[in-house]
């Protein structure tokens, strides 16, 4: 009898998701990166135990990393665990490191991710935001926007 083939990853299987970055900036550019993780960081973001709220990634001598993140330690792990806010290393091609450092420095931009997820290949991925701070009077704007479009799809159910 033939093994059955292991079931294929979705396009974004996502872990983590940080929802509160498109609210407090503009999104100007989006980058996929690929994180440098040890052996209990895999299996405890496979099980779902991952938060990029408070986090944040800076260019440091040529390279881009992923600062306070926080992946919990693996239930299994024993002694060979990993810190749970360690910084990690992003994967990221040269022209991109030296464009969003060019932002970062010149513009006075910030490096936010939004997401941690897997790829179709099973590899962990991070989708970092090249982004601008919001302030108060745009973040009022957003929200008068969602009301908006809540009402509107409500009365548009409503009336049929």
């Amino acid at each position: 009898m033939a093994r059955p083939k292991p079931e294929t990853f979705d396009k974004h299987k996502t872990v983590a998701e940080n929802r509160r970055a498109r609210f407090d900036y503009h999104i100007e550019d989006k980058y996929e990166a690929g994180l440098a993780l040890q052996g209990t960081e895999v299996k405890a973001l496979r099980s779902g135990q991952a938060t990029i709220a408070e986090s944040y990634a800076e260019v440091r001598d040529g390279e881009v990393w992923l600062i306070n993140s926080n992946i919990p330690e693996y239930s299994h792990g024993n002694r060979l665990n990993h810190e749970p806010k360690r910084r990690r290393k992003l994967l990221l091609n040269a022209r991109e490191i030296g464009k969003m450092f060019g932002a970062v420095e010149r513009k006075g931009m910030t490096l936010v991710p939004l997401s941690i997820y897997f790829n179709k290949q099973g590899r962990a991925k991070v989708e970092l935001g090249l982004a601008k701070g919001k302030q108060a009077h745009d973040k009022r704007a957003s929200v008068k926007d969602r009301d908006w479009k809540r009402d509107k799809a409500r009365l548009m159910r409503e009336k049929g």
